[in-house]
């Protein structure tokens, strides 16, 4: 039966993404620089509205996924399509990046495949808008116990917490993983997800996870305090490996009594889209190798420096190479 090193859950979605100014996003009513659930006509008005567009494969979870594939890590991504042209495009890209994706595109069904146009604006800043579809459907139907159950490590995404059908199937794939012997984690996502969901994130923390990668406003948020000290201090004492990452200001990283903090390089982004994505990819890489909170922190540090210096929320340049050239592996 084949094994993978990690295995993620999350939203299948297709982002769309193009150029544009702030008197565009003005013009359409675009909140900027963050993640805005929409429906169906907005999603089309929008689409109809872009420039010049790429597409490319992305849902945060499977950004992850794709970025741990791209270092070398057997993975697999579990996450719904429909049989339409966009989810069609979805699952041969992610297989022809070598991940396995395990739910057949979805025949019938009201919902089409998941979409996100995001609008990057001359300072690198993106602004989501997320029209959900089919992906909202996925439950525990669609979490293989062979695949989950074989997972050394099992990431989920936090987006998927708005049904009650999604907690379920989460909980199920964290669980199964663990009786495999493997370790489950989550990303936070969004501090809006954590407004919304707080004891349901914190019961799960808890109780079935062994590790939390969130960012400043994400970690803060579990806890209801503007304090980031106290919000890490009180993560910790629920859960045994927490990361948190703040910009340019570094990253944190507390494993039982052990922390680190470790320093990034400021630089101007071309598209933020898919950092915290990417850098899930390489601290979740090294902690498959055994490497320690500061090497982890330095390769994901790495990858997410990578993603920000084109557009796009997947890695173009060997991070493999990179590592080496900074002395990680």
């Amino acid at each position: 039966m084949k094994t993978y090193d990690i295995v993620g859950i999350g939203n299948a979605v297709v982002d769309v993404i193009t150029h544009a100014d702030n008197a565009f996003l003005d013009n359409m009513g675009i909140e900027k620089g963050i993640m805005q659930l929409i429906e169906q006509d907005r999603a089309e008005i929008l689409y109809g509205a872009m420039g010049e567009r790429i597409e490319t494969p992305g849902g945060a979870a499977a950004n992850t996924i794709a970025g741990a594939g791209a270092l070398g890590m057997q993975a697999a991504f579990i996450g719904r399509v429909r049989d339409d042209g966009l989810g069609r495009f979805y699952a041969s890209a992610m297989t022809d990046h070598g991940i396995d994706f395990v739910n057949p595109p979805v025949a019938d069904g009201d919902a089409p495949t998941s979409r996100s146009m995001i609008f990057v604006t001359p300072d690198g800043e993106r602004s989501m808008n997320t029209y959900l579809g089919i992906s909202t459907g996925l439950s525990s139907a669609d979490v293989p116990q062979n695949v989950t159950g074989n997972a050394k490590i099992m990431f989920l995404e936090g987006y998927l917490f708005d049904r009650d059908e999604g907690k379920t199937a989460f909980r199920q794939a964290a669980r199964s993983a663990k009786a495999g012997g493997g370790k489950a984690g989550i990303a936070i996502s969004d501090p809006f997800c954590v407004e919304r969901h707080r004891s349901d994130f914190l019961h799960m923390i808890e109780n079935d996870l062994d590790f939390v990668i969130g960012n400043e406003a994400e970690i803060k948020s579990l806890f209801e305090t503007e304090d980031l000290e106290e919000a890490l201090s009180r993560t910790t004492e629920i859960c045994k490996t927490v990361v948190c990452t703040r910009s340019g200001d570094g990253v944190t990283a507390i494993e039982g009594f052990k922390r680190v903090d470790v320093p990034v390089t400021r630089v101007v982004p071309v598209d933020a889209t898919g950092a915290g994505d990417q850098f899930a990819a390489g601290f979740l890489f090294g902690m498959a190798q055994g490497r320690d909170l500061e090497v982890c922190a330095r390769m994901g540090n790495l990858c997410a420096a990578e993603v920000i210096s084109h557009v796009g929320p997947r890695p173009e340049r060997d991070m493999l190479a990179e590592f080496r050239t900074a002395g990680l592996i």
